[in-house]
């Protein structure tokens, strides 16, 4: 059998003789004999791609240094100040976005009392630091694709399974999250003002569901799950990926059409027992610890979002609606939420501010 022959082959020019041998059997052989050459032709360059994958995943382990981390708890001000301090003066910018993105938070919300961790060695790359593998064997064919973790509030990008970019991110609260599945981008913004509250600047508005408005975006990071199902980040990272993503229905510079944009997987759901104490602080090093990444990102189910987290004035459109109203169910049937969840219903609060003036208004007209 050519496959149990491949098997005790280690040099790629055996490979390329056995291929070779297929080919002139296949000119000769019979309609049959032809589509069983082909399956051992195509096993025999899966098998070649996935040495590669494979030599190409040892290579980038073996390249990345180990840096130690330590925990440590801020007990007055001037632990807090002269921790601020050292990172400030440590290699310019790079000391303070390595104990930003750490920690998930900006430098202004670290306090005293806070227990946080921090490097045994600053490195420029952010990469470094990541909770994601930084090859994605399983998604060596997918150009681009981001996938996001609740649980450690982090995401990384990936080209042709590749890390290319690591950041901190702060997902939706309990009341809000952001719901496990898989997304696209579908438009994107670089000033936005929410459709829900104008008081609400929002830069590198990265959409990706259409309903329910869950979008990347840039605004403050306290350092746990606070949005409204959005993925807050930091600004810098925020406008890098605004660069980097495609949206859906463009064509780009070489005419590539893409019908969907770039795909997003959120893996998990936060712990919420610990809201200000997430399992990042519990990291010893910089070792990947997510490992179990989805065998087939593409085929990640779609989201299950409850219909109050829908706006009504959207709710008339929905497509499958009946999958929304649902979605609470199947996601407490799947163990994905328990019964302490109560999602908050979507508020205009722009709307709710127009009933405020309108209800001081009549008063004094009726006064007049």
């Amino acid at each position: 059998m050519l496959i149990a022959l491949f098997l005790k082959c280690s040099s790629a020019c055996t490979l390329l003789s056995l291929l070779l041998t297929l080919n002139a059997c296949q000119e000769k052989a019979t309609p049959d004999a032809r589509r069983v050459i082909a399956q051992d032709s195509a096993t025999l360059r899966r098998a070649e791609q996935n040495a590669q994958l494979v030599r190409r995943q040892q290579e980038i382990e073996r390249a990345m240094p180990e840096i130690r981390y330590r925990r440590i708890v801020l007990r007055n001000r001037r632990e807090r100040d002269s921790l601020i301090r050292a990172f400030e003066e440590a290699d310019t910018a790079h000391g303070k976005k390595v104990l930003a993105t750490l920690n998930r938070k900006e430098l202004r919300f670290i306090a005293v009392g806070d227990t946080i961790i921090v490097p045994d060695s600053i490195a420029c790359d952010m990469r470094i630091y990541s909770v994601f593998p930084w090859f994605y064997p399983q998604a060596a064919d997918i150009p681009k694709l981001i996938v996001v973790s609740n649980a450690y509030q982090a995401y990384g990008c990936y080209e042709h399974g590749e890390l290319v970019r690591f950041a901190a991110c702060n997902t939706g609260s309990k009341q809000k999250p952001t719901l496990p599945g898989r997304y696209h981008c579908n438009w994107k913004q670089r000033r936005r003002i929410s459709s829900l509250n104008d008081e609400w600047v929002l830069l590198y508005t990265i959409n990706v569901h259409q309903y329910a408005g869950c979008a990347f975006h840039a605004f403050e990071m306290p350092g746990r799950p606070v949005s409204h199902a959005c993925v807050r980040q930091f600004e810098d990272d925020a406008a890098w990926l605004y660069r980097w993503v495609k949206t859906a229905n463009v064509r780009d510079s070489i005419g590539t059409f893409y019908p969907l944009g770039t795909p997003v997987i959120v893996l998990d759901m936060f712990d919420y027992r610990r809201p200000r104490n997430g399992p990042w602080l519990d990291l010893t090093s910089n070792r990947p610890v997510i490992t179990n990444l989805p065998l087939h990102p593409l085929a990640v189910e779609e989201p299950w979002i409850p219909i109050s987290q829908i706006p009504e004035k959207l709710r008339r459109g929905l497509p499958n609606k009946r999958r929304y109203i649902v979605a609470r169910d199947t996601l407490l049937a799947r163990g994905i939420i328990d019964s302490t969840f109560r999602f908050r219903a979507s508020v205009d609060y722009n709307e709710l501010r127009r009933q405020r003036q309108e209800s001081v208004k009549q008063p004094a007209s009726l006064s007049h």
